[in-house]
């Protein structure tokens, strides 16, 4: 058979990197990815890898990287801060009178930003052509959340997160839009204040021009996964986890989700003609965000379209108090205020620290922690940031000053904290720790 063709470069002393990339890409369930990786203003890792007939594919290939788009959103909220124009601790009412019905009028943005807002579904489906930026401006997207009611797992503060897979990206655009004094999108902004100044890819609301740069995504479909987990990993298991692991945790999800309020509702869109006729659910659901009037559309939170050298050049500024070879992302102050206030709580199946700037702090997990909230910090310790659906990781270590990105077209929906791509992660640090450490000793 054909191996899957990885390109690229590393730094001296990343060598194992390439080596890891290499033997991941070859002996597991992949098609196509890139992995960049910063370490200050320096890229030490570069490489991609092309799936056996893809022609096309490259670096600078734009992939939809889920919910690591989120970490955009945040910067774009950052950014306000940044200008005095947003405070995290203000009620979402000082800037968006409306959203207050119902009974929201005492929600703060952090609380929007850590996932605390009651709002994880709405009560209808969005039709895919108002995510687009004329219609979003029209409020087509803003009437329908105004009208939105809170609905908790439980009472009291330790039910209160519940992740917005969705939702939190079109509330923030809804907040941003009208801070944001030429009132533009999210999308809008991160193309004139972040891409276009740092010289980056990265996208929420692609182009019909650049449509075509686009690497559609798979999933590895439920069956194929659980058939795949089977085999020893001594005998080169393609996923990450045993039958094991992932029925275990299977088992949690499926407790945590019958206490969701949003098991009833809608689905996030209204049907698409793409997606007639096929049944498999992973299957419709990239139908779904392959579609372009999705791609063309903004959902922050869930279809930012990236290349791994784009995200890692975004995450390396953001862990140099907001600089990257002399751009100016965002101020010292404001990468201060976006890491403050790191907040514990369970996220229906795993405690999380989300920060009041709307990003998660990996740490050391604490005595008694499950083993979903170790496997979800264990390894990627001092990084903060967030992931995607089915593998991406966008995350940045200020301590290290380490910017970190991987894209995959491949996903693999029940690696549910993305330990594939976190084992990049690990090995990154132990080369930074390392050689921190025999540069002390030489000292």
């Amino acid at each position: 058979m054909e191996k899957i063709k990885v390109e690229g470069s590393v730094a001296p002393n990343f060598e194992s990197l390439r080596s890891l990339f290499v033997k991941h890409m070859q002996q597991s369930a992949e098609n196509s990815a890139q992995l960049c990786v910063y370490v200050g203003d320096q890229k030490v890792v570069d490489l991609w890898a092309s799936a056996p007939g893809d022609v096309a594919f490259n670096a600078d290939s734009l992939i939809n990287v889920f919910s690591s788009g989120k970490n955009l959103e945040v910067i774009a909220m950052a950014s306000l801060v940044d200008r005095g124009l947003v405070d995290y601790n203000a009620k979402v009412v000082t800037y968006w009178p409306e959203f207050g019905a119902h009974g929201k009028d005492h929600l703060s943005v952090a609380d929007v930003m850590r996932h605390e807002a009651g709002l994880a579904a709405f009560d209808t489906s969005l039709n895919a052509e108002d995510l687009h930026r004329e219609p979003i401006k029209r409020n087509a997207i803003g009437r329908i959340i105004e009208r939105q009611t809170q609905n908790f797992r439980g009472t009291g503060e330790d039910n209160t997160r519940e992740y917005h897979a969705l939702t939190r990206g079109w509330i923030i655009n809804e907040i941003f839009r009208r801070v944001d004094p030429e009132q533009r999108t999210i999308g809008e902004f991160l193309r004139d204040d972040i891409a276009g100044p740092l010289g980056v890819d990265a996208m929420i609301g692609v182009p019909e021009a650049d449509l075509p740069r686009i690497a559609k995504v798979r999933a590895v479909g439920f069956l194929a996964h659980l058939k795949h987990s089977l085999v020893p990993q001594t005998l080169g298991r393609k996923v990450h986890h045993s039958i094991f692991t992932i029925l275990g945790r299977g088992l949690k999800i499926v407790s945590a989700r019958r206490k969701s309020p949003g098991i009833k509702r809608p689905a996030p869109f209204v049907r698409l003609n793409s997606t007639e006729g096929i049944k498999e659910p992973l299957a419709a659901l990239c139908e779904v965000f392959n579609d372009p009037f999705i791609e063309m559309g903004e959902t922050p939170s869930a279809n930012a379209h990236c290349s791994a050298r784009g995200l890692a050049k975004i995450a390396s500024a953001v862990s140099m108090n907001g600089a990257s070879e002399g751009t100016q992302m965002l101020s010292e102050r404001a990468c201060q205020l976006l890491h403050e206030a790191p907040i514990d709580r369970s996220l229906g199946i795993m405690d999380t620290q989300f920060t009041q700037g709307g990003v998660a702090r990996f740490a050391t997990a604490k005595t008694g922690a499950s083993e979903m909230e170790k496997s979800l910090n264990h390894g990627r310790e001092g990084f903060y940031g967030w992931m995607g659906l089915g593998g991406s990781i966008f995350q940045w270590h200020p301590d290290y000053q380490i910017g970190f990105a991987f894209v995959p077209t491949s996903l693999h929906v029940l690696d549910l904290v993305n330990e594939r791509g976190k084992a990049f992660q690990t090995e990154v640090l132990r080369i930074v720790e390392e050689t921190r450490s025999g540069q002390a000793a030489k000292n």
